[in-house]
């Protein structure tokens, strides 16, 4: 029996309509990619222009599903696109600047995309590959016509000059939740990358579970600034989040360095910061060379990689601000788990509080996840057994984009990570799978040898990777860069190291860099490491 209930799609064009009858006076500032300056819109002008572009794009001949592809940074503009497209049943793709050429090159054929939206300081990395991308139709410069560059690329579109003839009025078709909004791509560590094919139900639900107060407490007097790049799975769904409550967005552009970022806070006064490791070392660094304080922020959002426990204390202590951790992937929309703020967490002394803060949190509701041994048996929650992280729910990958193969076991989704889960039900990262180090028969996480080693005042970024070694199977070494004008020794590291760790965990030796491979999403890559280093400890 079914239930007399109605049946209403949940609908990417749902929450743009939504924001604009509930609080179309929201405010969104983004520091213009053209020159620097800073732009202004209400959520209600953006859903106008945003009119605008589905028009112009049924006018230009997008069809739904089509993809339609975006090489941009974090701006009204690029805001806009998504919804935009969206609304009419197309497909969002939006691609990492960072990739390299030939992952670029892949990407784009495999997604067969019909029109690019780029920003006009990334016009250089397509052309090279204009000529290699036979599906690509066309491409539109998100600029007005004043700041149009010069290109070796014919017939250029400027995005304002597109959308200006349309009209404002548009009434967005009704289709199955189920239909795909957006894709996005893995950053391809080991082949090519593959493509995620998000639906308009899977990224509403999310954006719906993410507002919770236990997840990222997205409110209306909420003020954020995604550092987090929308080319990266949506900007953690951020967009689509922040719409329904009508908190105040601050896009940062393409500068994200952190002099800019605090030009962007002194200026807006966010509430809220999203973004990786990386981007708050530079900012944190930054604050203490003139001697500033984030007054307004009160939260912290850490994703893509683990912070450090120096981190978490530097916000904390000059900053009084919490850092939270949220894990999730690609696969997973991307939010898995968050280690917010609450009455238990709060009441614990700091030093306790701080380690507790180290944990990737607890599963947002809509997520299951279960760790396991390599015989699939499930493992205690207790904080000490570690297996393979095991997720599924709504929100998350079953197969990948144009894939006839289940990317699942059982219905369960492989992270690849490592990871714990405690009586509290909070997970921790241990490692991933390829990274772990077997030393001896016993296990060796490199994530939280690297976040001691950078808590050494002289280290800016650490890297762990198991070399073989022929007693021991595998033995840690610590990969150091350091920070400007800084100095120290192999034994100073391990000297500072010793206390805080097993004897067995300890590195056998310290190798100092100028610095290390990333990802295009910025994690460490240490898969050329260890074939550089394959022979270090073999004699």
């Amino acid at each position: 029996m079914l239930a007399p209930m109605m049946e209403s799609p949940l609908l990417i064009s749902g929450l743009l309509e939504f924001g604009v009858v509930s609080h179309p006076e929201a405010e969104i500032v983004s520091r213009k990619v053209e020159d620097g300056s800073i732009h202004r819109i209400t959520q209600g002008e953006a859903a106008k222009r945003t009119r605008q572009l589905a028009n112009a794009l049924l006018n230009w001949g997008i069809k739904p599903g089509d993809r339609v592809a975006t090489l941009a940074w974090n701006t009204w503009r690029h805001y806009e696109v998504y919804y935009g497209v969206a609304g009419i049943g197309s497909v969002c793709h939006t691609i990492n600047p960072r990739l390299f050429p030939e992952q670029l090159e892949y990407i784009f054929n495999h997604a067969e995309d019909r029109l690019l939206f780029i920003d006009i300081n990334l016009l250089p990395i397509i052309e090279p590959l204009i000529d290699k991308l036979p599906h690509l139709q066309a491409i539109v410069v998100m600029s007005d016509k004043e700041h149009m560059p010069d290109s070796k690329i014919d017939n250029l579109i400027c995005y304002e000059d597109f959308i200006a003839p349309h009209s404002e009025e548009f009434e967005w078709p009704q289709f199955d939740e189920s239909t795909p909004c957006s894709l996005c791509y893995t950053s391809g560590t080991t082949g090519n990358p593959k493509g995620v094919m998000y639906t308009h139900r899977s990224t509403v639900l999310h954006a719906m579970a993410s507002l919770h107060a236990q997840v990222l407490d997205i409110q209306s007097d909420t003020v954020i600034l995604p550092v987090v790049p929308m080319f990266h799975v949506n900007a953690w769904g951020l967009p689509y989040a922040v719409t329904i409550t009508g908190a105040k967005l601050v896009f940062p552009g393409a500068a994200m360095d952190g002099a800019s970022l605090w030009e962007l806070i002194e200026s807006e006064s966010p509430t809220l910061l999203a973004g990786v490791p990386t981007v708050w070392l530079g900012l944190l660094n930054h604050l203490d060379s003139i001697n500033q304080k984030l007054d307004s922020v009160e939260r912290v959002i850490v994703g893509g990689s683990a912070a450090p426990l120096s981190m978490i204390k530097a916000f904390d202590e000059k900053h009084d601000a919490f850092l939270l951790h949220a894990w999730g992937m690609t696969e997973m929309s991307p939010i898995g788990t968050v280690n917010a703020p609450n009455k238990k967490l709060l009441s614990l002394p700091k030093e306790e509080r701080y380690k507790k803060q180290q944990k990737q949190g607890k599963p947002v509701y809509g997520v299951e996840m279960k760790i396991i041994d390599d015989e699939g048996k499930e493992l205690p929650r207790d904080g000490k057994a570690y297996g393979r992280l095991m997720v599924r729910g709504p929100w998350i990958v079953n197969s990948y984009y144009k894939s006839d193969k289940l990317a699942t076991e059982d219905g369960w989704f492989d992270t690849g990570d490592v990871a714990t889960i405690d009586t509290d039900n909070m997970m921790q990262i241990v490692d991933r799978s390829k990274d772990v180090i077997k030393s001896g028969g016993e296990w060796i996480s490199s994530i939280d040898l690297e976040n001691v080693a950078v808590g050494h005042p002289a280290i800016a970024e650490a890297c762990v990777i198991g070399i073989p070694h022929e007693k021991w199977q595998e033995r840690p070494l610590l990969l150091a860069v350091l920070k400007d004008g800084a100095s120290a020794t192999k034994e100073e590291v391990l000297d500072y190291l010793k206390p805080q760790l097993a004897s067995f965990w300890l590195p056998d030796d310290v190798v100092f860099r100028d610095s290390l491979p990333h990802t295009a999403t910025g994690k460490l890559l240490k898969v050329p490491l260890r074939e550089e280093y394959a022979d270090h400890y073999i004699k």
